[in-house]
């Protein structure tokens, strides 16, 4: 029997184009019930769920869910408050992670707060996961169950590349490819910057401070086109974690396509070690072309949100990646 009993209460912090994507998701979910969902400027809350549409045409016609009637409420500290009003199981935390500790101190929001729950993030950097495993004791303190790096990539890939690993008695390389098509940039104006500082010259408070007319002005220069290569991406050092092997072992590249939604190039993880006959082999996982990266984002996170839920019920708290849930690798 699943051990999670009726709908599971989710609010999705952000609601730029992935918090968006994620609402419109959550409403196709039967196990899930979208409830809460707040933004830079406030929040809306409805225990008998939200309507994405209303949401979305809120927050584009009047720049925040705060507007909403009857449920929004305007408000400069839309986390804090969220939290003492609301009833949630679970948060998605589709949130920028710029500058580069911000997810680490909305974690210790959560952790002040006295809420328990499940948090599920996408992060994408390295150092910025580095900085929740140091909350470890705190969120298994405070009841709280914290799955990180639980999008695509981190996420997705590196959960495949742990499942592949399996084959092999050493682990040679792990190679990420990844292929990303949007329409417009402007839908993902806090990805693209994220994107923007892995490129050479550029730093993650470079690409903050950027400006919309900067960053247009950027990738026109490119065509619409961003070029990623040996990435600093928390796929190292969750697969590191999970004893799969040593973090210089793993790259992740790939191109983004910032006007187009036909993804340029495919989106793969090939796992590459030695079997314990003495061969080397590789095994390739790739995503389909006409996924989009919301999906591919969205689609796991709730997935490990349902886990975290899971494990919440069972009294484990603290932190994980998406690696650690599943098996692990035997040396």
């Amino acid at each position: 029997m699943n051990p999670v009993q009726g709908k599971i209460r989710v609010g999705v912090l952000g609601f730029g184009g992935l918090g968006q994507a994620a609402a419109t998701i959550l409403a196709q979910k039967q196990e899930m019930e979208w409830v809460a969902v707040a933004d830079h400027k406030g929040y809306a809350y409805n225990p008998a769920g939200l309507d994405p549409q209303a949401c979305r045409a809120v927050y584009q016609t009047q720049g925040t869910v705060g507007y909403l009637e009857p449920h929004g409420t305007l408000s400069q500290q839309s986390i804090q408050d969220l939290l003492e009003n609301a009833q949630v199981d679970g948060y998605f935390l589709a949130l920028p992670n710029l500058p580069n500790t911000f997810m680490a101190s909305v974690a210790q929001q959560f952790i002040q707060s006295g809420w328990r729950g499940v948090l599920v993030d996408a992060l994408k950097r390295t150092s910025a996961v580095e900085q929740l495993l140091t909350l470890r004791e705190d969120l298994a303190g405070a009841r709280i169950t914290y799955l990180t790096g639980c999008g695509a990539t981190p996420g997705l890939l590196t959960a495949a590349a742990t499942l592949a690993a399996q084959s092999y008695s050493e682990i040679h390389r792990v190679k990420i490819t990844f292929g990303v098509g949007i329409a417009n940039w402007e839908a993902y104006r806090a990805t693209i910057r994220e994107d923007i500082a892995h490129l050479p010259g550029y730093s993650v408070d470079k690409a903050q401070a950027m400006s919309d007319e900067e960053v247009a002005a950027l990738l026109d220069e490119t065509n619409g086109i961003l070029a990623l290569e040996n990435m600093e991406h928390a796929d190292d050092i969750m697969l590191e974690l999970a004893g799969i092997c040593d973090r210089h072992q793993v790259t992740v590249g790939g191109v983004v396509d910032t006007r187009n939604p036909k993804k340029p190039l495919s989106t793969n993880v090939q796992v590459t070690g030695r079997t314990f006959e003495g061969k080397i082999s590789t095994h390739t996982f790739t995503l389909g072309d006409e996924t989009s990266m919301a999906a591919n984002v969205c689609g796991p996170a709730f997935g490990y949100l349902k886990a975290g839920v899971n494990f919440h019920r069972r009294g484990f708290y603290g932190l994980l990646t998406a690696a650690d849930l599943m098996p692990q690798f035997v040396r």
